[in-house]
């Protein structure tokens, strides 16, 4: 699971000066916003975390704006769950210039939205 988990974090982690590094430690990495919310928690962007038999991948940009969710490909839409989450067994089974392009668009709607702060 570690290769999988790699690998998707590598993607997270183009974007990790423009996000606050909430989590890095073996098995779980994660990326908050600066925007704080109603509740005083900064808005979370998403991570990736190793669980029992896979590894999931989670993106709330696209829980929060649906045209980045209908953008998604048959490849990715194979390995979704629930609205943000994505999960992986093996690395042939992650689309990565798909997920990446993704996450960076992700990250830009965002920044439009001024959640990056």
């Amino acid at each position: 699971m570690e290769p999988v988990f790699d690998a998707l974090k590598a993607i997270l982690l183009v974007h990790s000066r423009r996000l606050v590094v909430a989590v890095d430690e073996p098995g779980h990495y994660s990326l908050d916003t600066r925007h704080v919310m109603p509740n005083g928690k900064t808005l979370w962007f998403g991570g990736v975390r190793i669980k029992k038999r896979y590894v999931s991948y989670h993106l709330m940009p696209i829980y929060v704006d649906a045209t980045l969710s209908e953008s998604i490909g048959e490849a990715l839409a194979k390995r979704r769950q629930g609205k943000s989450c994505f999960n992986f067994r093996t690395l042939e089974q992650i689309p990565l210039i798909e997920l990446a392009s993704l996450t960076e668009r992700s990250v830009r709607d965002y920044e439009r939205r001024d959640y990056l702060g």
